[in-house]
């Protein structure tokens, strides 16, 4: 008895990719749909963000209030750019004050930094402010008044022992070199005392070798450092503790 052969279905063996590839897109549509859920896009956030960055790009301000939870989403962009037009303001009327090669500015990973070499200030080992200082630090308060940025002053000296009475160290006269400083802004500015911190550093942080007499003049100085709002939001603040203190 002959047996009966089954035909070959060509139809249905070139149609079976077709499950293959419904089941890839099945697990992609999955995939993408978990990676949406897990970035937790804030539609609100991002759209302050974008009038923000519209508005640095234009050579606006864009305008963070303190404490607030929108300051951490996209900061560090906006601030870049608000700390590179105070750069440019702050150039462009040095130059024209004749100061441009007693201060300096760059932007650096902590902010602004404004250097200011020790003739500009200070005579030598003191830390008394000199009369013709004003116009500098005038700039300068002009740059930072109503930003939210934190400011900290930095006293530098070189590498040379000091033999005074009065600062028995280069951590002293650094210290009050940049304590001065501080305290001519709240004197003669309305500013608030907790936005300003005063550091010195002595001779160990210098930015020249401390081999020749003008890299020595170099390293004497006092840096005025706008920091970005990351650095800021971890700065202590009097607010803070009021808030603590009402718990």
């Amino acid at each position: 008895m002959a047996r009966s052969r089954r035909k070959f279905d060509s139809t249905e063996n070139n149609e079976r990719w077709l499950l293959t590839y419904a089941d890839l897109i099945t697990l992609l549509l999955a995939f993408f749909i978990v990676m949406y859920a897990m970035s937790q896009v804030d539609a609100k956030k991002f759209g302050k963000i974008t009038e923000a960055l519209s508005g640095v790009l234009k050579g606006g301000k864009s305008i963070i209030n303190k404490g607030s939870a929108d300051q951490i989403v996209g900061k560090g962009i906006l601030n870049l750019g608000d700390l590179n037009i105070i750069q440019k303001q702050l150039k462009k009327k040095f130059d024209i004050l004749g100061k441009n090669k007693e201060v300096q500015t760059e932007i650096t990973e902590r902010g602004l930094v404004v250097h200011i070499m020790e003739s500009a200030l200070f005579k030598e080992g003191s830390a008394d402010l000199l009369s013709k200082t004003t116009d500098i630090l005038d700039i300068i308060y002009e740059g930072i008044q109503g930003r939210p940025n934190h400011v900290r002053i930095e006293g530098h000296t070189d590498d040379r022992d000091i033999q005074s009475a009065v600062y028995p160290s280069n951590w002293e006269l650094s210290t009050a070199r940049a304590t001065s400083v501080v305290r001519y802004f709240i004197e003669n500015y309305d500013i608030s005392a907790d936005k300003l911190s005063a550091l010195g550093y002595s001779e160990f942080r210098p930015i020249k070798p401390n081999n020749t007499i003008e890299n020595r003049a170099k390293n004497r100085r006092v840096d005025i450092v706008i920091l970005t709002m990351d650095l800021t939001l971890k700065e202590p603040s009097s607010q803070l503790y009021d808030l603590a203190s009402n718990r």
